[in-house]
């Protein structure tokens, strides 16, 4: 069985999150939406808030996706739930060069767990978690940016 793990914050999840993941649905029998839990971290969104909107985001497609949360290295987690795939989107340069030194590192603790990077679509290399929550606090419009079960969930903070 082809597992992969797409691990993140999600903080919140983004139409380029959700782009990366339904091009990556056909490739694995399973993807697990491992949302990074750091306790020591301020979040925009609690973890719970986060779940609630992924399994809302994939209630139709739970027979393939995971939503679960880890803390501590990623290559564990993959161990854990035995994903041989560690899936990463690539919006530009400046996210490979991030991305590739962790991949190497990952090689080197589990030569058999490898991550497969998908570019972008096209009109969603602009999105990032950072810049909607900047939108967000400055009350810009989110529209197009996020899914709207984030817009409905955050819409309903104080």
């Amino acid at each position: 069985m082809n597992i992969a793990i797409f691990p993140g914050s999600f903080d919140p999840i983004t139409n380029a999150h959700i782009d990366i993941l339904e091009r990556a649905l056909p490739l694995f029998d399973k993807i697990y939406i491992a949302i990074g839990v750091n306790s020591a971290k301020k979040s925009f969104l609690s973890y719970e808030t986060r779940r609630k909107i992924l399994e809302n985001i994939f209630e139709s497609k739970k027979d393939k996706v995971v939503i679960d949360n880890y803390e501590g290295l990623t290559i564990n987690y993959c161990q854990r739930v035995n994903a041989k795939f560690i899936l990463r989107g690539i919006r530009n340069v400046s996210d490979f060069e991030y991305e590739q030194p962790i991949s190497q590192n990952n090689q080197l603790i589990d030569e058999h767990i490898q991550t497969i990077f998908l570019i972008s679509s096209p009109g969603f290399s602009h999105i990032s978690s950072t810049i909607v929550r900047e939108i967000y606090n400055n009350g810009g419009d989110l529209s197009k940016l996020v899914p709207k079960e984030v817009i409905d969930l955050i819409s309903q903070r104080p």
